[in-house]
């Protein structure tokens, strides 16, 4: 089996993480699979995977070979699709990830934009609060919000967000605007851990940041619900900015404390293939970034 084969089975058991789903993948039996894999193995003199009754994984050579695989055949691909002619045409499926709220705001409608340019992709779209390994998950394409540790994953910048502390007209004139965080002691606080809202919120000051212990009166896991119940006047939240920009505009919600808010927090599209990424996911990165750098909740 040649060596551009050999890359495609194990990339495939690989992301699939079992020799029956990755051979399914690639229409061919499993026994061929196994086979291609102790092939690549003997050719390398390295073990690639870790087999046990229950899962396959890559070990840590093969997770470097895994991203280099993935790499040279996004390469192989882009090269034989702009000697088809049909670079410009992007297809296939990619497999996209973003926060819940952030997801269903702004990337859903992208999606649904760039399907509609391009008859011929499909799109597997995972929402989830957690930050996904691109890499191990099989991810193509994400959007990540705040600083991105080091990695190989490539990044365009695309907006910012800012963390706010808001609450309904009709709760802050019956409670009183609070003036310094340690005011919040004296207010119902409702709290979400789908932002991670701890017993303690940060803020910035003269002083440098500070930690204020909250007792939140309500614990909610979706902050879409601290949201609605802040805008029903039971108390003060905090969210991202994005998140409760339509209730601020409308007057349902008002800015509390933005003296002390912290630095923005940036907005990333982040994908793993690098300057040779295929037309499909150069394609959805561009009208992405497009849409988001355009829309003033996000810049």
């Amino acid at each position: 089996m040649d060596r551009f084969r050999l890359m495609s089975v194990f990339v495939a058991v690989a992301e699939e993480r079992g020799f029956a789903a990755g051979a399914r993948r690639l229409q061919i039996s499993p026994p061929a699979a196994t086979r291609a894999i102790a092939e690549l193995e003997k050719r390398l003199n390295v073990k690639l995977l870790k087999r046990t009754t229950r899962y396959v994984r890559a070990t840590e050579a093969g997770q470097r070979y895994l991203e280099d695989a993935r790499r040279i055949l996004a390469q192989v691909n882009a090269a034989d699709a702009a000697a088809a002619g049909i670079n410009s045409a992007p297809q296939g499926t990619i497999t996209i990830t973003a926060p819940v709220l952030f997801g269903r705001m702004f990337v859903i409608p992208g999606i649904v934009d760039y399907l509609q340019r391009y008859p011929g992709t499909e799109v597997t779209a995972q929402f989830l609060d957690r930050n996904v390994n691109l890499l191990e998950e099989g991810i193509d394409v994400g959007v990540r919000i705040g600083e991105l540790p080091d990695s190989s994953m490539r990044a365009l910048r695309v907006g910012s967000v800012r963390v706010v502390l808001c609450a309904s007209p009709d709760y802050l004139e019956r409670r009183g605007i609070p003036q310094r965080p340690d005011d919040l002691l004296e207010h119902t606080i409702i709290s979400s851990s789908a932002g991670n809202n701890a017993v303690a919120w940060r803020f910035d000051s003269h002083s440098g940041m500070r930690e204020q212990r909250i007792r939140p009166r309500l614990n909610v896991n979706s902050n879409d619900s601290a949201i609605q119940a802040a805008v029903s006047g039971l108390g003060i939240t905090r969210v991202l900015s994005y998140q409760a920009a339509a209730q601020l505009a409308a007057g349902e919600l008002q800015l509390v404390l933005g003296d002390y808010e912290s630095a923005p927090r940036p907005i990333h599209i982040v994908h793993r293939e690098g300057l040779y990424a295929t037309s499909k996911v150069r394609a959805f990165i561009d009208l992405m970034a497009s849409r988001l750098r355009a829309n003033g909740a996000l810049n």
